[in-house]
C-alpha cells in the first residue's frame, strides 16, 4: 500500500483544517458553542513563527502584543492597533492581568520557560511553541504547574493534525505490521556548527538585547545569534534535535503511547561546548507498558537517514520515520506512508478511520480555553515528548548515555548530565527550585 499526498493537497488538507472543516464518516472533535465567544489573548514574540501563531488566532481579541525587536515584530502592531505593546513580558502581565485570558508564547527556546510558567502562575490559557522548554527539569515544572492550575495547554507540534499521520498511527494501532518493537526516526541535513563572531558591533536601535538574553549568561551582541541562528547555540536553542525532534517523534510517540524513555544513549561527533553539532544519532529505550512491547526509538540527525535504510533499499528523500513490525515495516513522513515488503501488501485494506480529524490545530487549543476536551498536543502529552527530545541531547552534550530515573529526574550513571538537566540563570532570573 502506498500513499502519497502531492503539495497541493497537502495545502488542501492544512487550509481546511485551519477553517474547521471536517470530513464526512468521520468521527468529529468536538467544539462547544462557548468556543465561538472570543478570548482576550496576549502574544509574547511576534516574529518568525509568533507571525503564523498571530495569524491563525487572529479571529480572537488580540490585547497585547510583547517583542523585544521592534523590526522582527514587523507590521503586527499596525495590524493590531487596539492592543497594548510591550517590550517586557513581566511588565505586560503585571499590568493587564485582568485583561488576558489566554497567551501565546513564540520566542526562542531559552525563553520559553520563565514567561511560560509566570503566565501558568496567573491561571492564564497557554499556547507555546515548540520545543516547551530548554531543559528537561523546565518542561517538567511547566507540565507539573499546568496540571496543577487546570489550564488548557497546547505545544505547536501543528503537524498532529495531518490526515497522513493520523492514518498512520491508525496503521500502527490496528497490528498491520504486528508487534512494533523498534522505530527509526530522523531529520535530514547537516545545519549546526555555526561560525563564532569576531566582531562585536553596536546592539541595533530597534533591539532589547538583554530583554532578549533573558536568563541565558551575558555576551556581548552579534548577529550570528539573533534574530535566528540562536537555534544552533546551546545556550539559546537546541539544535536540529530540538527544532524537528518534537514534529517528527509525535508520530512513533502517538501511534505508541510512548512516554517516558527508561535508557538514553548518544552519540556524535566531538561535543562543541557552545554549538549545536551537524549531526547526532540517539537511542532510547521505553519499557514495556499495558500490551505495549519494549520499543526502541532512534532519532538521528544525518544528512542521508539512518543505516538501515540503505539495507532495504529505501530512500530517506519525503520520509522522516520507519517502523518495524513483526509483520512487517511501515515506511512514512508527514505526507506519505507506505508498508513493506510490497508485495505482502498489495492487496491490504487499510483499517477503518478512527482518529477525529481535527478542527484546526489553533481551534482545538480555543475550544479547551472555553472548557471543551483538552486539545491534542496538551502538556500532558507533549511534555514527555518533549523531555525524550532533551534528554537525546542531554546525553550528546554529557558525553555518553545514562539510564533515566524519570520520576526523580536523575541520569544514573552519567555525572554530566545533571547541569544540563537543571540549569541556573544569571541574577534576576531565578526561579525557586521547588518548581522544577
Amino acid at each position: 500500500m502506498v500513499q502519497h499526498l502531492n503539495r497541493r493537497e497537502m495545502l488542501k488538507t492544512t487550509a481546511m483544517l485551519g477553517a474547521g472543516a471536517w470530513v464526512t464518516g468521520v468521527p468529529r472533535f468536538e467544539v462547544s458553542a462557548a468556543a465561538n465567544d472570543k478570548l482576550n489573548i496576549a502574544c509574547i514574540g511576534i516574529g518568525g513563527r509568533g507571525v503564523a501563531n498571530l495569524n491563525a488566532l487572529a479571529s480572537q481579541n488580540i490585547v497585547a502584543l510583547c517583542d523585544v525587536d521592534d523590526k522582527r515584530a514587523g507590521n503586527a502592531y499596525q495590524r493590531h492597533p487596539r492592543a497594548r505593546k510591550f517590550f517586557d513580558y513581566r511588565r505586560m502581565l503585571d499590568q493587564m492581568e485582568k485583561q488576558i485570558d489566554a497567551v501565546v508564547v513564540s520566542t526562542p527556546d531559552h525563553t520559553h520557560f520563565h514567561p511560560c510558567m509566570a503566565v501558568l502562575e496567573r491561571g492564564k490559557h497557554l499556547y507555546c511553541e515548540k520545543p516547551m522548554a530548554h531543559a528537561v527539569a523546565e518542561v517538567r515544572g511547566m507540565t507539573r504547574l499546568a496540571e496543577k492550575m487546570k489550564v488548557a495547554t497546547q505545544l505547536g507540534v501543528q503537524r498532529h493534525t495531518l490526515n497522513n499521520v493520523h492514518r498512520v498511527v491508525e496503521l500502527v494501532r490496528s497490528g498491520a505490521i504486528g508487534t512494533v518493537r523498534e522505530v527509526y526516526s530522523w531529520v535530514g541535513g547537516t545545519r549546526g556548527m555555526p561560525a563564532v563572531p569576531q566582531d562585536t558591533p553596536a546592539v541595533p536601535a530597534s533591539f532589547k538585547w538583554d530583554l532578549w538574553l533573558g536568563g541565558a549568561g551575558q555576551r556581548p551582541y552579534s548577529p550570528a545569534y539573533a534574530p535566528y541562528n540562536w537555534r544552533f547555540w546551546w545556550d539559546f536553542g537546541t539544535g536540529e534535535t530540538g527544532n524537528w525532534g518534537c514534529h517528527i517523534l509525535d508520530i512513533p510517540y502517538w501511534a505508541l503511547g510512548l512516554k517516558y524513555p527508561s535508557r538514553v544513549d548518544a552519540s556524535g561527533p566531538e561535543v562543541d561546548p557552545q554549538r549545536a553539532s551537524k549531526s547526532m544519532q540517539t537511542r532510547f529505550v521505553f519499557p514495556a507498558e499495558g500490551d505495549r512491547a519494549e520499543v526502541i526509538l532512534h532519532w538521528d540527525h544525518a544528512s542521508n537517514g539512518p543505516e538501515i535504510l540503505k539495507k532495504y533499499g529505501m530512500s530517506p528523500k519525503g520520509q522522516n520515520t520507519l517502523f518495524v513490525g513483526s509483520d512487517g515495516m511501515l515506511l512514512c513522513g508527514f505526507g506519505s506512508r507506505k508498508l513493506y515488503p510490497q508485495e505482502k501488501f498489495a492487496d491490504f485494506k487499510a483499517p477503518d478511520r478512527s482518529l477525529p480529524d481535527s478542527p484546526g490545530f489553533h481551534r482545538e487549543w480555543i475550544a479547551a480555553c472555553h472548557g471543551g476536551k483538552p486539545a491534542t498536543c496538551e502538556f500532558g502529552y507533549s511534555g514527555p515528548l518533549t523531555e525524550t527530545v532533551l534528554l537525546g541531547n542531554t546525553a550528546y552534550r554529557a558525553g555518553g548515555g545514562f539510564d533515566w530515573d524519570h520520576q526523580n529526574m536523575i541520569a544514573n550513571g552519567n555525572s554530566r548530565a545533571e547541569p544540563l538537566l537543571r540549569p541556573t540563570y544569571r541574577k534576576g532570573w531565578e526561579i525557586a527550585s521547588s518548581t522544577t
